[in-house]
């Protein structure tokens, strides 16, 4: 299999995935840790995961794929390959200096060596390698770089493979904001941006109707006219506008990279929904936070792409508390379909049901549903999105 055929095919469903329990990845998940996740995913039918860096403090993604490998050896059925990231700096980024966006850390040559080493150690497993994750977009002011930077890479990983370096059907990108694939402000319609959809072997673009139902909320507002429908009701179809609004992103990106005279495939490499928010997207905020909203777009994006022939790397499997740390409750902690220790989330009850996770634990808590399976008390957490004349007074 390579990610030509892997890529767009339904029977390869993919996901993010990070395996960290603690408050801080210092303390890092076991190889049989990453093991138990990994077979939890493959019960419920994910054939791809996505990582996002290999720097050299954090051997996660080395020991996920050393897991693969142990447990294909167990499990001649086992199957599991890896959108491996190399994660991609600005100069200064994370530190008390002045970020320099026009200049490139110089960590990014080892980040990129490690990840070549990967590849031609697993080249089994690891069938993409993603050149930064959300690298290019503005507003991740901390550590974003200029497009000339990922296209550099890019460039330097597509050579080693005209040079035999790396294995030829090794697909390359970068997986970025729906933006900064030119499918939002025209600042970012930049040659190096041209050049860079030409050099890669596909696109991999993130969607969040999550994130905009507070930042660009005209789309999550129940119109007047709904108002006395009743509350689930109002609830679903604000759902289907969420994933038409992720639709009409993936078709700017798709008209953009036509408007080149480019033919690439685009993919999803981020679209989610967090189930808990004390900031911008819960009670007090947009009202998008709660485990019923995330089901319906994890079921109504698969049912979306599966159709259309575009993979999309869910984010993500389980939640993952260091990445908000110091706020129990940030959303960021909140967005896996499995809580930390274990429990399915209401996106995958139903394989709950099915029996799909009988024998599998995590951590040694076998899986089961949250609020113990009883859709009545979890409909009591469902926040109604807030009226049209809501978010305009609120303006």
């Amino acid at each position: 299999m390579t990610a030509k055929d892997i890529l767009g095919n339904p029977d390869y469903q993919a996901i993010s995935y990070g395996g960290y329990r603690e408050k801080t990845r210092e303390i890092q998940p076991t190889v049989p840790q990453l093991k138990e996740d990994l077979k939890i995913l493959f019960a419920m039918g994910i054939r791809v995961i996505r990582t996002y860096n290999v720097q050299p403090k954090l051997p996660h993604a080395s020991n996920i794929l050393k897991a693969i490998k142990e447990l294909k050896k167990e499990d001649s059925n086992f199957e599991m390959y890896v959108m491996l990231g190399a994660w991609i700096d600005c100069l200064n980024a994370w530190t008390d200096k002045e970020p320099n966006h026009d200049v490139e850390s110089p960590n990014n040559a080892g980040e990129i060596k490690r990840a070549v080493a990967l590849a031609n150690e697993y080249p089994d497993i690891v069938k993409i390698i993603a050149v930064g994750n959300e690298a290019m977009v503005k507003w991740a002011t901390s550590y974003y770089v200029k497009p000339q930077v990922i296209l550099k890479w890019v460039n330097h990983l597509q050579n080693l493979k005209k040079e035999n370096k790396l294995c030829k059907d090794l697909w390359i990108t970068s997986s970025d904001d729906f933006s900064s694939w030119g499918g939002g402000d025209s600042q970012y319609h930049v040659e190096d941006l041209e050049k860079l959809i030409e050099s890669v072997d596909y696109i991999s673009m993130h969607t969040y109707p999550y994130h905009n139902s507070h930042y660009h909320p005209e789309f999550w507002a129940v119109p007047d006219a709904h108002k006395h429908m009743p509350n689930t009701t109002k609830i679903e179809m604000t759902m289907e506008r969420s994933v038409r609004f992720s639709q009409r992103q993936y078709e700017a990106v798709f008209n953009y990279v036509k408007s080149l005279g480019v033919d690439k495939p685009i993919h999803i490499g981020e679209a989610g929904w967090a189930t808990i928010s004390n900031g911008h997207y819960g009670p007090n905020g947009s009202r998008a936070t709660d485990e019923y909203k995330q089901g319906l777009y994890y079921k109504l994006m698969r049912r979306w792409t599966n159709r259309a022939g575009i993979t999309c790397f869910y984010f993500e499997a389980f939640n993952e508390q260091w990445k908000d740390a110091q706020n129990a409750s940030g959303s960021e902690n909140h967005f896996g379909l499995f809580t930390i220790d274990g429990k399915a989330k209401y996106p995958i009850w139903d394989l709950v049901d099915q029996g799909v996770f009988e024998g599998l634990t995590r951590d040694g808590n076998l899986i089961k549903k949250t609020y113990n399976g009883d859709k009545k008390e979890l409909l009591k957490d469902a926040l109604v999105p807030p009226l049209e004349y809501e978010i305009l007074a609120s303006r």
